[in-house]
């Protein structure tokens, strides 16, 4: 502000009073302009500008195709029967494990065939039907011949299972449940306290004996289904899709809603933003309930033509072998699952493939060139965005560890936004305002997204439960009488507008005065003990402030050389970042998204008398890790050992 008033001032003393030419006048701006700090402006633009078109290119041309689908009332399954007219005997699904091929025109025709199977059991639009199924092509042809009646299919976790299971039915409020017979063990155990109006249908091998009483055998009824396309229901673009469930790390899990648009949206950044083509073949080893495996993965095959390969589940060791035999350019990952495969031993298939792109988000930072140089990938394409949220970014350059960017010259065009939020807390920080405070280039901050509900690229749809949806909301953050989706990650963007995950809300922790960022830690350590999964949290000790650095190791061998590692500590983190504590374990409870489960392990703590496993502390005067039995854990407990 100060500066334009300043260049505005000049040129009307130069030219007015001291009547310049106009050439002069110029000069004089530039001078003033480039003197007062603005070459910085000039070197982001040169950096950026490329990057920035590109990326308003790809939002223009998404925005349009989304304003006409809103317009002409299009979903998924109508956009889905374009790509089948375009080329229905093209092969749309391969299911790796029983080498199982679908066509376009297949997978079509057994879509309308549970469509129609559906309506005679008299589902109608709007109704739930509970999709419980591992990987497979019938699991998209399950809940795409939902859609094309316009009942709304309730994608359950299949690691679910007791409590978390029945609430997730119970809440979906289904009419009908769809589970592979792989699951019947699962169900089985709650069965009894379903409601028994609930209609149990089984896909798979059929054993009577292994299943609830009452289930029918699925496959059969759909052979005998017609499969002509049932009359449209009364669904438009932002109507409902199906529900996706979050992990439950925190508390149960909630069902975020996913609309047509929403669908779209995520499928097609992804599609343009990457530079993918109609003949790309993806390799889908991600759990299909999850938005990663069944919009980022399976929304290619649906609308954009491309033949997806599905894995019932992610093998380090079969990876490439995969991608050989199917002549997969694409792959997608999440999580760890780039360091499980780093983890393998060196292989001959591992440069015998034909894979241009890396497709998923979660790399992390001090992996990402080892990943893409060992494996010869020449294009991470890295990008961020929950199921429920409305500011997804892509990395579109691969700019080694960025998750995506937000130009730094047109900011305004993209309205998200990391903002300045208290570390202990949490808690978003406002000016005097009222509003909250936009962060400077390398202060981490909460990524938010301004909520617009008339615009399908910025509105927010939410939970299901209407509680869960007032967490994620804030009010007055960009300007008076706005609403922004708080993402609950903390990001930090450079000077060229690239952003960097940092943390999720509550993965950092204080100590020593210093804020601990897991996830750095995590990947430090998991790259000393060569690529193991780790846990690092936070605990608390009494007599000190904040919380103990503590990291729990999956270590099957039960062998490690301690006092090299706290070597290695010592050169690689600061003294308030390493762990004051560790714990081996055989290994790590993971989502099926790959996310370490923490809550349990931040309960059990560091007391021997709870926890069963290898525990050690590191005693700071020999400066290495020592075991912490019942009478180590008492001193510190007194406050007699220095942590």
């Amino acid at each position: 502000m100060l500066l334009g008033a300043s260049l505005v001032g000049v040129l009307l003393f130069s030219k007015l009073v001291l009547k310049l030419p106009w050439t002069q006048v110029g000069f004089s701006l530039l001078f003033l302009y480039l003197g007062s700090g603005g070459w910085r402006f000039v070197r982001i633009f040169i950096k950026t500008i490329r990057r920035d078109v590109f990326g308003g290119i790809v939002l223009l041309k998404v925005k349009a195709k989304v304003r006409r689908y809103l317009r002409e009332r299009r979903t998924v399954p109508i956009l889905f029967a374009s790509t089948v007219r375009r080329h229905p005997d093209k092969t749309a699904l391969i299911f790796e494990g029983t080498d199982t091929h679908w066509t376009f025109r297949q997978l079509d025709d057994y879509s309308s065939s549970v469509a129609n199977f559906l309506q005679a059991q008299g589902l109608a639009s709007g109704d739930v039907a509970a999709l419980f199924m591992e990987n497979r092509n019938e699991f998209v042809g399950l809940w795409l011949g939902m859609a094309k009646l316009g009942v709304e299919a309730a994608l359950i976790n299949t690691n679910l299972r007791r409590d978390a299971l029945r609430h997730c039915l119970t809440t979906s409020q289904a009419k009908v449940l769809i589970f592979g017979s792989e699951m019947a063990p699962a169900i089985f155990e709650i069965h009894a306290s379903l409601d028994p109006s609930l209609s149990l249908f089984c896909s798979g091998p059929w054993e009577p004996g292994t299943v609830p009483v009452g289930t029918e055998h699925l496959d059969p009824l759909l052979e005998d289904a017609p499969k002509h396309l049932p009359s449209s229901p009364d669904k438009g673009f932002t109507d409902k899709l199906f529900y996706i469930y979050t992990s439950g790390t925190t508390g149960m899990p909630k069902a975020a809603i996913v609309v047509h648009s929403r669908y779209y949206r995520m499928a097609a950044l992804v599609y343009y933003g990457f530079r993918m083509r109609p003949d790309d073949v993806v390799y889908d080893c991600l759990p299909l309930y999850h938005s990663a495996g069944n919009i980022v993965g399976i929304g290619q095959c649906l609308l954009h033509g491309m033949t997806v390969v599905i894995r019932k589940k992610f093998s380090a060791s079969r990876f490439w072998d995969d991608c050989i035999k199917y002549n997969c350019t694409i792959v997608q990952y999440i999580g760890e699952l780039c360091r499980y495969l780093l983890n393998q031993p060196p292989r001959e298939a591992e440069h015998q493939h034909q894979v241009r792109m890396a497709l998923g988000n979660g790399l992390r930072q001090s992996i990402w060139t080892d990943f893409s140089s060992r494996f010869h990938i020449p294009q991470v394409a890295e990008f961020y965005g929950a199921t429920e949220c409305n500011c997804s970014v892509g990395n579109f350059d691969s700019q080694v560890g960025a998750c995506g960017f937000n130009s730094r010259i047109l900011s305004f065009v993209y309205p998200i936004r990391l903002v300045r939020v208290n570390e202990d807390t949490m808690e978003l920080i406002r000016g005097p305002n009222g509003l909250c405070l936009p962060c400077q280039p390398g202060e981490p901050g909460q990524l938010v997204g301004r909520i617009i509900q008339q615009d399908p690229l910025r509105r927010f749809d939410g939970y299901l439960n209407q509680g869960a949806n007032n967490k994620k909301i804030a009010k007055d953050v960009f300007q008076k009488g706005d609403q922004a989706y708080l993402t609950g990650d903390v990001l930090v963007m450079d000077e060229l507008g690239y952003l960097y995950f940092r943390d999720r809300t509550g993965d950092t922790f204080r100590w020593k005065g210093e804020n601990v960022s897991t996830t750095e830690v995590e990947g430090t350590l998991s790259r000393l003990l060569d690529m193991a999964d780790v846990a690092v949290y936070g605990v608390g000790v009494p007599g000190t402030e904040g919380r103990a650095g503590m990291a729990a190791v999956a270590n099957p061998a039960g062998s490690c050389d301690l006092e090299h590692f706290a070597q290695l500590l010592e050169k690689e983190l600061p003294l308030y970042a390493r762990p004051i504590f560790l714990r081996f374990l055989p290994e790590l409870h993971k989502t099926g998204t790959f996310k370490l489960q923490k809550t349990e392990l931040r309960k059990e703590g560091f007391d021997p008398s709870v926890v069963r496993d290898p525990l050690f502390y590191l005693d700071t005067r020999k400066g290495r890790y020592i075991p912490l039995d019942q009478e180590a854990y008492a001193r510190i407990q007194a406050g007699e050992e220095k942590l």
